[in-house]
């Protein structure tokens, strides 16, 4: 049975129990072959490279991109990274040979990138495209780095191990991402070995210029697709599960169990990704099963996704939201009755790259809510122009999201669970499939409206 696997950042980070709880758990001989793993870079490695992914503290891509000097931060990234292979000694990692991989490859890629930082002094060229190559070629070092850690250790403990380094560091042929995996993979028996494949992935197309930091599943998915898989599998260092534990508590919320791959675009939506949608697109469509596992927790099955998957009981799978959106309000008393107003309004979301989560409307007026990252100014100078009052303000949106809700009285409960808690929707709203049931609340309220649906609903 062959598997298409993704082990994250901070998975990898723990290799020994990546090791003992997902290579040898209840495996040995011949069983340990026939699996693909495609690795994220060691936590943290990534936020160095290009910035961190929380606080937005400049990395090394910064120091190129305002023209300082990036020597001295590739010294101290180097010094970093051979502190991480210190800590896998006791794994059995050959400290000598990881060392030397990792100032080899960053020497090299210090040579690239003297020579897009020349072309960018040179002010012949526009920035865009030469920084998005620095992306490309700083954000491939973290991936190589964890996977040529995790097969040297496996090899030295006497496990066929295959490293696949799809970074594509020294072949220059234009190869699309499609391509470079066909390539690399086409020439290995699954059957013999444990195949070692870097998150990163280089093709004409530029995986960063369309996916950013969500990249590492996108390759994940597009080996998924290229070797047909009996099932792919992602390991976290969590369950997905009913609702955060961390606000419900670990005792009233389980791990989902199983779901579709509409639950899992609902609740990319809103920012708690089983997986990135663009990376879960093609396995639902090429009818692959996706399983998230706890890398934790061995012997839990963890949820498995499928396409067709529907509850046989009407009930809440998933109590979910975000603090981090704004409601854009456009009031207009010429809406009423006038064709194209909405069409207009999204006319210039799409001119300024704006994607909404949610959209409500009465006669004069439309509420859409967005990121708050996603806040434009420009934007909403354009609005003001066009409507006679535009408000913006702060909000929370809490989700009930599952693949078979529909039932009377379902919007009731939920509204005096809120109720209850002195908690206002200030607005609310489902499409007719009712996969997901959305409030807008003050974010003050977030934190106790997650819990009060959780109490409710589970």
């Amino acid at each position: 049975m062959l598997t298409v696997e993704k082990i994250g950042g901070t998975s990898m980070t723990a290799l020994g129990d990546v090791i003992k709880n997902i290579i040898l758990f209840e495996r040995s001989g011949d069983q340990l072959y026939n699996r693909i793993f495609v690795v994220s870079a060691f936590s943290g490695v990534t936020n160095l490279l290009l910035e961190n992914k929380k606080t937005g503290a400049p990395g090394v891509y910064h120091k190129l991109a305002n023209y300082k000097d990036f020597h001295t931060p590739l010294k101290q990234l180097i010094t970093r990274l051979k502190q991480i292979n210190k800590t896998y000694e006791s794994l059995g990692l050959n400290i000598a040979e990881a060392d030397k991989y990792i100032e080899t490859r960053i020497k090299d890629a210090q040579t690239y990138l003297e020579n897009l930082a020349n072309i960018l002094a040179s002010g012949y060229v526009g920035k865009e495209g030469i920084l998005q190559a620095a992306r490309e070629i700083l954000a491939s070092i973290g991936e190589s780095h964890s996977a040529f850690n995790f097969t040297n250790i496996l090899q030295n403990m006497g496990i066929n191990a295959t490293l696949v380094d799809l970074s594509g560091f020294h072949d220059h042929r234009a190869l699309t991402i499609d391509q470079r995996i066909k390539k690399d993979l086409t020439h290995i028996d699954f059957t013999k070995t444990i195949t070692i494949v870097t998150g990163y992935a280089k093709g004409t197309e530029g995986i960063m210029r369309e996916f950013d930091r969500g990249y590492s599943e996108v390759t994940f998915s597009k080996i998924a697709v290229a070797v047909e898989p009996q099932e792919a599998i992602i390991h976290k260092e969590y369950h997905l599960c009913t609702a955060d534990p961390q606000l419900v508590g670990v005792e009233n919320c389980f791990p989902v169990g199983n779901t579709n791959y509409d639950v899992a675009d609902q609740l990319a939506d809103v920012g708690m990704e089983a997986i990135h949608p663009k990376a879960s697109k093609p396995l639902e469509i090429n009818d692959i099963d996706l399983r998230i596992k706890n890398t934790f927790q061995p012997e839990h099955p963890g949820t498995l996704i499928t396409r067709e998957y529907i509850c046989d009981k009407k009930r809440v799978e998933v109590i979910t939201g975000t603090e981090k959106v704004v409601m854009i309000d456009i009031y207009d008393p010429s809406m009423v009755g006038n064709v194209g107003t909405d069409f207009h309004i999204m006319q210039l979301f799409y001119k300024f790259g704006v994607s909404y989560s949610f959209k409500a409307t009465s006669a004069n007026s439309i509420s859409i809510v967005i990121w708050e990252k996603d806040l434009n100014k420009k934007l909403i100078s354009e609005l003001e122009d066009n409507y006679e009052k535009v408000t913006v303000e702060k909000m929370a949106m809490v989700c009930l999201i599952g693949s078979n809700m529909d039932q009377p009285g379902l919007l009731a409960k939920a509204a005096t669970a809120l109720a209850q808690k002195g908690i206002n929707i200030k607005s609310g709203g489902f499409a007719l499939r009712m996969v997901n049931i959305q409030f807008l609340v003050a974010r003050e309220d977030f934190n106790e409206a997650i819990r009060a649906l959780n109490k409710a609903m589970c």
